[in-house]
């Protein structure tokens, strides 16, 4: 029978070692800066009914209409494997009854899937880190989340080289007039457009400014921006989200081509680029969704938040030598059958004190310090029968290369 080389789907990759590590660190180092913000960490279903997402993220979005996994369970449902999570959070909100008890700051971490093409950094399984502000209509939660992001982006050390730009799209009556203009200007062109942006003419043409066709962007650079068109009360959120940000002590720049992929925002959309992960510069990016709640059942509820890749981060650690370091291991070593249950209880001394300790399974003292300098160890405990009776151990130092007699009952300050 032949054997079968099973690999990882296409799309999917395994996390191991220095990739898993960096993975971690992006987000439990997120998961702390969250904390001092005030978010609690939510877990929503990585699957929900596919409502959540078509009637969330909008029919005409790239996610909805081409890029999720959707079936059919063993009881006729229709579900789906979560493109993103906001609109999983406002579900929760909704389902959960919390839409009395406002504002609420969440944060999340997990796998999202899309069906498209796999490029660098992005993965048909991807993983995202994401913080939400449900029940907040003030500018102040805009840039106090956008402030949350960047605090997250310094601690990682990947601040230098990238950059946050900022838009506004409006409320419905600027967006209204915008997208009337918007209409005249590419239905000029119309025969110049993506097949895709000719669908999206007629849908929602906001989407055709974030198209990535070489042909659509010659005429988006053309196109008119909607500051022309914001109404009094969108261009002073607009305004007061600038002095906050500011306020903040964050770096910015206007960028009036940003609409996000996903039809739910209004007011502010942001993104945090970078030119160090090719043309797909993007590391992290939200804005404000004041009407998905709705969507999803509950009251009225203005939020906004943000949506940060994993891969795409842990890459850009990589590429500017951040990977976190391994804990570096204590070995212990019994030198014979007769010490083990000694270096045993050794051994979960120094793991009960918060010291990284293993002991190899098997190898006579030879075979267990190479297995130990293999493993980049600190330090190795060798207990034969005349350090148990004394109730000492030998303390070397894989590092100087020293060793030196330590009283069992030391060890642990020693090495702690």
């Amino acid at each position: 029978m032949a054997h079968i080389k099973l690999q990882p789907p296409r799309g999917t990759r395994d996390l191991i070692g220095e990739e898993f590590r960096r993975h971690h660190h992006v987000i439990e180092m997120a998961r702390r800066v969250a904390s001092l913000y005030g978010f609690e960490e939510w877990a929503t279903p990585i699957f929900e009914d596919t409502r959540v997402f078509a009637r969330g993220l909008g029919e005409t979005s790239d996610v909805v209409s081409k890029e999720m996994y959707v079936f059919e369970d063993r009881g006729g449902e229709s579900v789906t494997l979560r493109p993103e999570n906001t609109a999983g959070v406002c579900r929760a909100l909704v389902s959960g009854g919390l839409t009395q008890s406002l504002p609420r700051k969440v944060f999340y971490a997990g796998p999202m899937f899309r069906y498209e093409r796999p490029q660098a950094g992005r993965y048909r399984q991807f993983h995202q880190i994401g913080a939400e502000i449900l029940g907040a209509a003030e500018p102040l939660a805009d840039a106090e989340v956008i402030a949350c992001g960047h605090h997250i982006i310094r601690e990682l050390g990947l601040d230098e080289g990238v950059v946050l730009e900022v838009n506004t799209l409006g409320d419905a009556e600027s967006r209204d007039a915008y997208r009337a203009a918007l209409i005249a200007h590419f239905s000029a062109n119309r025969d110049k457009l993506s097949e895709d942006s000719q669908r999206r003419l007629e849908k929602n043409p906001l989407r055709i400014i974030d198209s990535k066709e070489a042909q659509d962007r010659a005429l988006v650079a053309d196109a008119p921006t909607i500051e022309g068109f914001l109404t009094q009360g969108a261009r002073a959120h607009w305004d007061a989200l600038r002095r906050h940000l500011d306020a903040f002590g964050l770096p910015w720049r206007e960028n009036p081509r940003i609409v996000r992929g996903l039809d739910y925002y209004s007011h502010t959309a942001f993104e945090f680029v970078t030119d160090r992960l090719g043309a797909q510069g993007t590391v992290m990016g939200g804005g404000r969704y004041d009407g998905l709640v709705e969507e999803m059942g509950g009251p009225a509820t203005p939020s906004v938040g943000w949506a940060a890749g994993v891969e795409r981060l842990s890459m850009l650690l990589e590429r500017g030598g951040l990977t976190p370091s391994a804990p570096r291991l204590v070995v212990v070593i019994p030198v014979g059958e007769a010490e083990e249950g000694a270096a045993l209880a050794l051994l979960q001394s120094l793991r009960a004190a918060g010291v990284a300790a293993e002991m190899g399974y098997r190898g006579n003292l030879k075979r267990r310090m190479e297995r130990a300098n293999k493993q980049g160890a600190r330090a190795a405990l060798i207990l034969g029968e005349a350090e148990v009776a004394r109730g000492v151990a030998q303390l070397r130092d894989l590092d100087a290369g020293t060793q030196a007699e330590v009283p069992l009952a030391e060890v642990v300050a020693r090495l702690g």
